[in-house]
Protein backbone atom coordinates (compact mmCIF):
# COMPACT_ATOMS: atom_id res chain seq x y z
CA UNK A 1 0.00 0.00 0.00
CA UNK A 2 2.82 2.39 0.82
CA UNK A 3 4.39 1.62 -2.55
CA UNK A 4 1.15 2.64 -4.28
CA UNK A 5 0.91 5.82 -2.19
CA UNK A 6 4.53 6.77 -2.93
CA UNK A 7 3.94 6.16 -6.62
CA UNK A 8 0.84 8.40 -6.61
CA UNK A 9 2.66 11.08 -4.62
CA UNK A 10 5.62 10.86 -7.00
CA UNK A 11 3.28 11.24 -9.93
CA UNK A 12 2.30 14.71 -8.76
CA UNK A 13 5.57 15.87 -7.22
CA UNK A 14 7.99 14.52 -9.81
CA UNK A 15 6.33 15.94 -12.89
CA UNK A 16 7.86 18.71 -14.96
CA UNK A 17 5.67 21.22 -16.78
CA UNK A 18 6.68 21.31 -20.47
CA UNK A 19 4.19 23.63 -22.12
CA UNK A 20 0.66 24.64 -22.93
CA UNK A 21 -1.11 24.66 -26.29
CA UNK A 22 -3.58 27.09 -27.80
CA UNK A 23 -6.58 25.16 -26.41
CA UNK A 24 -5.20 25.47 -22.85
CA UNK A 25 -4.14 21.82 -22.55
CA UNK A 26 -1.07 21.42 -20.31
CA UNK A 27 1.76 18.99 -21.07
CA UNK A 28 4.00 17.28 -18.52
CA UNK A 29 6.89 14.85 -18.38
CA UNK A 30 8.44 12.68 -15.69
CA UNK A 31 11.51 10.46 -15.66
CA UNK A 32 10.79 7.09 -14.14
CA UNK A 33 12.96 4.04 -13.52
CA UNK A 34 11.32 0.80 -14.64
CA UNK A 35 13.30 -2.45 -14.31
CA UNK A 36 16.53 -0.53 -14.01
CA UNK A 37 15.88 1.52 -17.16
CA UNK A 38 15.24 5.24 -16.94
CA UNK A 39 12.20 6.08 -19.09
CA UNK A 40 10.47 9.35 -19.77
CA UNK A 41 6.70 9.45 -19.40
CA UNK A 42 4.77 12.19 -21.22
CA UNK A 43 1.13 13.13 -20.81
CA UNK A 44 -1.43 15.85 -21.28
CA UNK A 45 -3.93 17.32 -18.86
CA UNK A 46 -6.90 18.63 -20.79
CA UNK A 47 -8.49 21.95 -20.00
CA UNK A 48 -12.15 21.22 -19.47
CA UNK A 49 -13.54 18.39 -21.56
CA UNK A 50 -11.14 15.61 -22.57
CA UNK A 51 -11.13 16.10 -26.34
CA UNK A 52 -8.14 14.44 -28.06
CA UNK A 53 -8.98 16.28 -31.28
CA UNK A 54 -8.00 19.55 -29.61
CA UNK A 55 -4.33 18.48 -29.54
CA UNK A 56 -2.21 19.77 -32.43
CA UNK A 57 -0.08 17.45 -34.54
CA UNK A 58 3.18 18.78 -33.09
CA UNK A 59 2.10 18.01 -29.53
CA UNK A 60 0.85 14.55 -30.56
CA UNK A 61 4.26 13.82 -32.06
CA UNK A 62 5.92 14.94 -28.82
CA UNK A 63 3.58 12.79 -26.70
CA UNK A 64 4.31 9.72 -28.84
CA UNK A 65 8.06 10.26 -28.67
CA UNK A 66 8.42 11.16 -32.35
CA UNK A 67 9.87 14.51 -31.25
CA UNK A 68 12.56 14.82 -28.62
CA UNK A 69 11.87 18.47 -27.85
CA UNK A 70 8.41 19.86 -27.16
CA UNK A 71 7.14 22.48 -29.61
CA UNK A 72 7.82 26.05 -28.60
CA UNK A 73 5.17 28.80 -28.67
CA UNK A 74 7.13 30.56 -31.45
CA UNK A 75 7.18 27.38 -33.54
CA UNK A 76 3.45 26.88 -33.00
CA UNK A 77 2.74 30.48 -34.10
CA UNK A 78 4.84 30.03 -37.26
CA UNK A 79 3.10 26.77 -38.12
CA UNK A 80 -0.34 28.26 -37.51
CA UNK A 81 0.51 31.23 -39.77
CA UNK A 82 1.73 28.82 -42.45
CA UNK A 83 -1.48 26.76 -42.20
CA UNK A 84 -3.53 29.94 -42.56
CA UNK A 85 -1.54 30.95 -45.68
CA UNK A 86 -2.19 27.50 -47.16
CA UNK A 87 -5.93 27.81 -46.44
CA UNK A 88 -6.01 31.23 -48.11
CA UNK A 89 -4.08 29.93 -51.14
CA UNK A 90 -6.49 27.01 -51.51
CA UNK A 91 -9.48 29.37 -51.37
CA UNK A 92 -7.84 31.67 -53.93
CA UNK A 93 -7.10 28.75 -56.29
CA UNK A 94 -10.69 27.50 -56.02
CA UNK A 95 -12.00 30.98 -56.82
CA UNK A 96 -9.66 31.29 -59.83
CA UNK A 97 -10.73 27.87 -61.09
CA UNK A 98 -14.42 28.83 -60.85
CA UNK A 99 -13.76 32.09 -62.70
CA UNK A 100 -11.83 30.24 -65.41
CA UNK A 101 -14.67 27.77 -65.88
CA UNK A 102 -17.17 30.64 -66.06
CA UNK A 103 -15.05 32.42 -68.72
CA UNK A 104 -14.81 29.23 -70.80
CA UNK A 105 -18.58 29.18 -71.03
CA UNK A 106 -19.18 26.29 -68.73
CA UNK A 107 -22.77 26.39 -67.60
CA UNK A 108 -21.97 24.58 -64.36
CA UNK A 109 -20.10 26.64 -61.80
CA UNK A 110 -19.37 24.51 -58.77
CA UNK A 111 -19.65 26.47 -55.54
CA UNK A 112 -19.93 23.56 -53.13
CA UNK A 113 -16.48 22.17 -53.85
CA UNK A 114 -17.98 19.04 -55.40
CA UNK A 115 -17.03 17.85 -58.86
CA UNK A 116 -19.68 18.48 -61.53
CA UNK A 117 -21.38 15.63 -63.38
CA UNK A 118 -20.44 14.42 -66.86
CA UNK A 119 -21.48 16.25 -70.01
CA UNK A 120 -24.16 13.88 -71.35
CA UNK A 121 -24.33 15.39 -74.85
CA UNK A 122 -20.68 14.65 -75.58
CA UNK A 123 -21.13 11.20 -74.06
CA UNK A 124 -24.07 10.40 -76.37
CA UNK A 125 -22.23 11.72 -79.45
CA UNK A 126 -19.65 8.97 -79.20
CA UNK A 127 -22.29 6.33 -80.01
CA UNK A 128 -23.44 5.95 -83.63
CA UNK A 129 -26.99 6.88 -84.56
CA UNK A 130 -29.43 4.30 -85.97
CA UNK A 131 -28.54 5.13 -89.60
CA UNK A 132 -24.82 4.76 -88.90
CA UNK A 133 -25.33 1.57 -86.90
CA UNK A 134 -25.45 -0.79 -89.92
CA UNK A 135 -22.24 0.71 -91.30
CA UNK A 136 -20.46 0.21 -87.98
CA UNK A 137 -21.70 -3.40 -87.76
CA UNK A 138 -20.35 -4.20 -91.26
CA UNK A 139 -16.96 -2.68 -90.41
CA UNK A 140 -16.69 -4.65 -87.19
CA UNK A 141 -17.68 -7.89 -88.99
CA UNK A 142 -14.92 -7.29 -91.56
CA UNK A 143 -12.38 -6.72 -88.81
CA UNK A 144 -13.41 -9.97 -87.10
CA UNK A 145 -12.94 -11.90 -90.35
CA UNK A 146 -9.48 -10.40 -90.84
CA UNK A 147 -8.37 -11.34 -87.32
CA UNK A 148 -9.66 -14.90 -87.75
CA UNK A 149 -7.74 -15.26 -91.01
CA UNK A 150 -4.57 -13.95 -89.36
CA UNK A 151 -4.93 -16.47 -86.52
CA UNK A 152 -5.32 -19.38 -88.94
CA UNK A 153 -2.08 -18.56 -90.82
CA UNK A 154 0.93 -20.59 -89.67
CA UNK A 155 3.73 -18.58 -88.11
CA UNK A 156 7.10 -18.43 -89.82
CA UNK A 157 10.16 -19.48 -87.81
CA UNK A 158 11.74 -16.56 -86.05
CA UNK A 159 15.06 -15.98 -84.42
CA UNK A 160 13.28 -14.14 -81.59
CA UNK A 161 12.52 -16.00 -78.38
CA UNK A 162 8.88 -17.04 -78.18
CA UNK A 163 8.41 -18.36 -74.68
CA UNK A 164 9.93 -19.65 -71.50
CA UNK A 165 8.58 -23.19 -71.57
CA UNK A 166 10.56 -26.46 -71.56
CA UNK A 167 12.71 -25.32 -74.49
CA UNK A 168 14.19 -22.36 -72.60
CA UNK A 169 17.91 -22.59 -71.92
CA UNK A 170 19.53 -19.68 -70.08
CA UNK A 171 22.30 -17.91 -71.98
CA UNK A 172 21.65 -19.57 -75.34
CA UNK A 173 19.63 -16.86 -77.05
CA UNK A 174 21.56 -14.38 -79.19
CA UNK A 175 20.05 -11.26 -80.75
CA UNK A 176 19.67 -11.38 -84.55
CA UNK A 177 22.61 -9.88 -86.41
Amino acid sequence: MSKLFSRIAGFFSNRTFVGVDRAGNRYFTRKEEIDGILKEKRWVEFKGEQDPTSISVEWICWLNGQRKIAPTPEEMMELEARRERVRLNVALLKKEEEERKAREGSKKVVNSGKVGGPDLKSFIRQFPSASEGHKVERESDERLKETREEKEKPFAESSEPTGSGASYKPGTWQPPS
